[in-house]
């Protein structure tokens, strides 16, 4: 039961996502779906509500908001992450995910891989900052890690 079981982001305040942008949030959101590992641990001697948990996605004042309710909407836990700390992963990261784009439309396969590798590696640093920035407020596994660090990359994308 510790896992999520949906997800929304609030993109209402960002522009409209580009093609590329659009179909990232997609994948991301039906393999989170399929398979993550998401808890809350207690706090202050206090009891958690058990998961499944429904998770919304959004920046508000500059702050990567995570807002985590049980299926009947009861909040569980809302916690808030600077966006400093993401800025050049997600950098990195868009700049490599171009670069991929572009050699899929004209490289050979050999050098598309090695785009492909250096892509997923500042994915996993993504994943991995993540994870540090979440410690104490949600437990992750790597692969919700990295799939929940492609959605921050779609809000950091218009925000």
């Amino acid at each position: 039961m510790a896992r999520l079981s949906k997800i929304e982001i609030d993109d209402s305040s960002l522009p409209p996502p580009t093609p590329e942008i659009e179909q990232e949030r997609r994948v991301a959101i039906f393999d989170l779906l399929e398979d993550n590992s998401f808890t809350i641990p207690a706090r202050e001697g206090r009891a958690v509500p058990e998961g499944p948990y429904e998770l919304a996605l959004s920046i508000r004042d500059r702050r990567l908001v995570f807002d985590v309710r049980t299926e009947d909407r009861r909040p569980v836990a809302e916690f808030h992450l600077a966006l400093g700390p993401f800025r050049q992963v997600v950098k990195d990261y868009f700049q490599i995910c171009e670069s991929y784009f572009d050699a899929v439309k004209t490289l050979p396969p050999s050098q598309i891989e090695t785009i492909d590798m250096a892509r997923r590696g500042i994915h996993n640093e993504g994943a991995r900052i993540l994870m540090e920035r979440l410690a104490g407020k949600a437990e992750v596994d790597i692969d919700t890690a990295r799939r929940l660090f492609t959605l921050v990359c779609v809000l950091h994308w218009g925000g």
